[in-house]
């Protein structure tokens, strides 16, 4: 029998990519969701995200896996009430499914926990790896530094064989909501650094995030990864003004384009609803955990990724 990867949230921009990479080893493929989507060709199971139902019978069988990914979209303004919708959304989906492991028949596999190395809040300079201790009292970004430690401690107890957490960095992926947000100004003519530009970029091309999530799912047979906390990111961070700058050179613009000042930022902020600190702070993450484990990097170096997305190739 074909392992079943049961996927919550995967009707979102990466659990959707993750469906198909899981599909295309062989595994089944079971989508908890909220809102069942007719483009997506896999079976969904409606849940609500925080209590038990029959969705929890899914995690019966011989050989389940489980990749959570649920959780509200971050980029939003960080109001107070915002902040409490991105935490339950996380936390009582996790706990929801701790809970459903031990009602179900056997103990999950592979148990896949999604989290973020926005984590760390603003690294500033800081070289961060998955021992860096996270900030009892974050600065900045409290939609998800307020929300990531519990989301991450919401998995413990669980009924699984083995358990790894992804905190991933930003995820570059064609038509991906935040590389589409980033190439605009480049595309209308700007795209120059943001504020002083020295603000770190961690990121990782979508491919190689699949191919980590897969692994961390048991579905890579050449690669084995521990458990645990693994930091989801290239191993070559940018500051922002050479995400920019790489952007330029991707698009044929101008060498140079003029800066966007902090205040511009937050201003056009408020019309789009979101929190200029997501562009304003950064950090420089990478893993020190994957050395040995048979994971390569298709795409090391960001002009790889950004070529590569840009031709439409993966």
């Amino acid at each position: 029998m074909p392992a079943r990867v049961v996927i919550a949230g995967g009707t979102g921009y990466l659990g959707r990519a993750l469906a198909g990479a899981v599909a295309a080893r062989g595994a089944e493929v079971v989508v908890l969701t909220r809102s069942p989507r007719e483009d997506l060709d896999v079976r969904q199971v409606a849940w609500d995200g925080h209590t038990m139902g029959p969705w929890a019978r899914e995690l019966d069988g011989e050989d389940v896996r489980v990749a959570n990914l649920a959780g509200r979209l971050v980029d939003c303004r960080p109001t107070e009430a915002n902040i409490a919708e991105l935490r339950s959304s996380r936390v009582n989906a996790t706990r929801a499914l701790v809970t459903a492991s031990h009602q179900a028949s056997g103990a999950v596999r592979h148990w896949l926990q999604a989290s973020t190395t926005a984590i760390w809040s603003d690294g500033a300079d800081a070289r961060l790896t998955e021992p860096s201790p996270v900030p009892d009292i974050p600065p900045g970004l409290p939609q998800m530094t307020g929300v990531a430690a519990l989301w991450e401690a919401a998995v413990e107890g669980a009924r699984a064989e083995q358990v790894r957490i992804l905190r991933t960095s930003i995820v570059l992926g064609g038509d991906s909501p935040v590389l589409n947000r980033l190439l605009l100004p480049v595309k209308l003519g700007l795209g120059g650094p943001i504020a002083d530009g020295r603000q770190w970029f961690s990121w990782i091309h979508l491919t190689d995030w699949l191919t980590m999530a897969c692994a961390a799912l048991g579905l890579e047979e050449t690669v084995n990864l521990p458990e645990g906390v693994l930091v989801s990111a290239s191993p070559h961070p940018v500051t922002n003004a050479e995400l920019m700058a790489g952007m330029r050179r991707t698009l044929r613009r101008p060498a140079w384009a003029p800066p966007t000042p902090a205040l511009l930022l937050r201003a056009a902020a408020v019309v789009l609803r979101t929190d200029p600190q997501l562009a304003l702070t950064g950090r420089h993450a990478t893993s020190e955990r994957l050395g040995g484990t048979g994971f390569t990097f298709r795409y090391p170096h960001l002009s790889q990724a950004l070529a590569a997305l840009h031709e439409g190739t993966s």
